[in-house]
């Protein structure tokens, strides 16, 4: 359970201060009952929205999944490890907070042209970032 007082910004916008996409990644409730990452699931949000539905409004995001490697962290850095993915709808209050990803590079060289900002669609696994702040570690830990 997270503690203290939190304010995050989660975002996807297409024209990140009019320069590249940003689509920012997510920890999305999958299970109440379940601690930690058995209960969560990572996604990258690619635009958030609402529509109206007999008169009552519903507060959706459109989601990339990423799917779990495996059912515990990687032994080697402690880390749970994703690759990604399906499209999906949620309804926003399953929203848990942000995530933070680093890809798995693996053994070639990557290209000087590759940017921060192409990394979600360039690599193809991820590690989810425990070490990102205290509350990402407490989740993911």
């Amino acid at each position: 359970m997270l503690t203290g007082t939190q304010c995050e910004h989660i975002r996807a916008c297409p024209l990140w201060r009019n320069v590249y996409p940003r689509n920012d990644c997510m920890f999305i409730n999958t299970d109440l009952n379940a601690k930690g990452m058995q209960g969560l699931e990572v996604a990258r949000v690619i635009c958030f929205f609402s529509f109206k539905h007999d008169w009552e409004v519903y507060s959706c995001a459109l989601i990339q999944w990423f799917n779990k490697i495996g059912d515990c962290a990687d032994k080697d850095t402690g880390m749970w490890m994703d690759s990604s993915w399906h499209l999906a709808v949620i309804h926003i209050k399953t929203v848990y907070c942000a995530a933070h990803l680093i890809p798995v590079y693996g053994f070639e060289y990557i290209p000087h042209s590759l940017k921060f900002y192409h990394s979600y669609d360039s690599f193809r696994s991820f590690y989810v970032n425990k070490y990102a702040d205290h509350h990402a570690f407490e989740i993911v830990s």
